[in-house]
């Protein structure tokens, strides 16, 4: 196996948790990955300085950072990495970085992989209706869902090697004239309750959050209430174009179950389901299934995990 890069998920210049997953992940390809870190302090790479499993550690610095683009970060990044296998995250942004560098490099690329042995990857196909096996020949570009591997622990002793890469890229983005929501990102997070046309209205989302605010939950929803209201955001759409979760948990409130819904979510570990329609083909994929309304359910399930949490 080639050399193996894993590029570190980043949240506001600080190395976001998921990424010890993905060192965990670039580990089980056979080597021990080096760490690229995109930042505009190279005081964030300090945090993974005692991870284990790591063979170096690379705070890639450059002002291309502050905010995402894919042709500038891929750019810069391109620049900095040495040749060979890199491991990304599933979040969008990491997927179209992937796919960007895999481009620059003339590389295969495989997306949401979910399960790695030595040079054979795995991951969903046909909306999640299938998995395909590929084997990596040589260098490839890989992005591997979140909530999959164990994250590597401390214990290590890494010493950052700072590289700026500033002068490698020809256009960045400077401001971002609005910003999405502060709340857990779905494609993050353990636990995920989603919303359907079914909640009637997008101000009822509100009894969503409460719940999810109870349990540490991110709020998602479904194609048909984003493109219904348009208080929704599309960044809280989960299904094939949307977003790919795979939490531990998944409570699908008002939901009916699409088969473009369905892929975004069906890999989640338990899945819930509430909905008026006792024949709704979420039932079919769910573990847990309720029959009612959401006036009828989310009261009682926020009072029990009020109780449970204390």
């Amino acid at each position: 196996m080639s050399e193996t890069i894993v590029i570190a998920e980043m949240n506001n210049n600080t190395i976001h948790p998921s990424t010890a997953e993905l060192v965990a992940a670039a580990c089980a390809l056979g080597s021990e990955p080096t760490l690229v870190v995109p930042c505009t302090d190279a005081g964030a790479a300090d945090s993974a300085a005692t991870w284990t499993g790591l063979s170096g550690l690379i705070a890639a610095k450059s002002t291309a950072f502050e905010n995402y683009d894919a042709a500038g970060w891929a750019s810069a990044l391109d620049a900095v990495m040495p040749q060979g296998t890199i491991v990304t995250g599933a979040s969008p942004q990491s997927k179209d970085l992937a796919a960007r560098i895999a481009a620059r490099r003339s590389l295969p690329v495989v997306q949401d992989v979910v399960k790695i042995d030595g040079n054979q990857v795995t991951s969903p196909v046909y909306s999640g209706k299938a998995m395909q096996t590929v084997a990596l020949g040589g260098a490839s570009v890989v992005s591997v869902r979140f909530n999959v591997f164990a994250p590597v622990q401390g214990g290590g002793q890494n010493s950052v090697s700072v590289v700026d890469t500033t002068g490698d890229v020809a256009t960045s983005v400077q401001e971002f004239m609005a910003r999405a929501s502060e709340r857990l990102d779905v494609s993050e997070a353990n636990i995920v309750i989603s919303g359907g046309r079914g909640m009637g209205s997008p101000d009822n989302f509100s009894h969503l959050e409460a719940v999810a605010d109870t349990i540490g939950a991110a709020v998602g929803a479904s194609r048909a209430a984003v493109d219904t209201w348009e208080a929704i955001p599309h960044s809280m759409q989960v299904g094939q174009t949307g977003k790919t979760v795979n939490p531990n948990l998944y409570i699908a409130v008002g939901i009916s179950g699409a088969i473009q819904h369905l892929a975004g979510m069906r890999s989640s570990r338990y899945i819930v389901a509430i909905n008026k329609d006792a024949d709704a083909p979420i039932f079919k994929h769910a573990d847990y299934g309720i029959v009612a309304t959401w006036e009828e359910a989310l009261p009682v399930l926020q009072a029990q995990f009020q109780s449970m949490m204390g």
